[in-house]
């Protein structure tokens, strides 16, 4: 008999939502003024997401070195225009999301910045308010999925214990890293996936 499960910790992008960073990029670029390309490697190329994401840049910290890479000045504003415009919410795994926590917490760990997790509720409205208060970014624990820190300290802060929790993620990496934590953890692909392992949980 499986162990009752308390908690079911998802990830954002590609579990909860689809994210296009082509979308993000060009919507960004246009704001600035600046190339795709340009913008592309300010995120994705120099370092600077990475650093955001480990908590070793403050949102302050971090958009300064956007901007100093693109040699312009990128607002908050911007940014998360961006980003909202590059996450579209998957009403279905929502729907189950919202029924599990008519029987448990759920909650979010997402591989992001401090800026992510402050503005989570104007790029992902939906998700709100379900995820109040218990939708985290990996950099307020210092560091990345699949670290197990960033697992733990994520679960001190819900009040969750690893045993009775269930990481659901599309990365392997991450799921694996959970696995050494020592929650259960699932690597999704589809919907049809994560109702299976929920299953032996006896969760719809």
């Amino acid at each position: 008999m499986s162990t009752a499960l308390h908690c079911v910790l998802f990830d954002l992008d590609d579990v909860l939502a689809d994210y296009d960073r082509s979308v993000r990029v060009r919507t960004l670029a246009e704001a600035l003024g600046r190339s795709p390309q340009a913008v592309q490697a300010a995120i994705y190329e120099s370092g600077i997401e990475d650093a955001g994401d480990s908590g070793a840049l403050d949102a302050g910290a971090y958009l300064a070195a956007l901007g100093a890479w693109l040699e312009c000045s990128i607002s908050e504003e911007a940014w998360t225009a961006a980003r909202r415009a590059a996450t579209r919410i998957r009403p279905e795994v929502l729907a189950l999301a919202e029924r599990l926590g008519r029987h448990l917490t759920v909650a979010l760990l997402t591989n992001n910045g401090v800026l992510m997790a402050r503005q989570l509720p104007y790029i992902a409205p939906p998700l709100f308010p379900l995820f109040e208060g218990r939708a985290f970014a990996s950099a307020q624990f210092g560091a990345r999925k699949p670290d197990a820190r960033v697992y733990l300290d994520c679960l001190d802060a819900l009040g969750m214990a690893p045993a009775t929790t269930l990481f659901v993620d599309d990365n392997i990496a991450n799921v694996e890293g959970a696995r050494r934590a020592g929650l259960h953890a699932h690597h999704f692909v589809d919907l049809a996936g994560l109702h299976a392992a929920l299953r032996p949980f006896g969760l719809p």
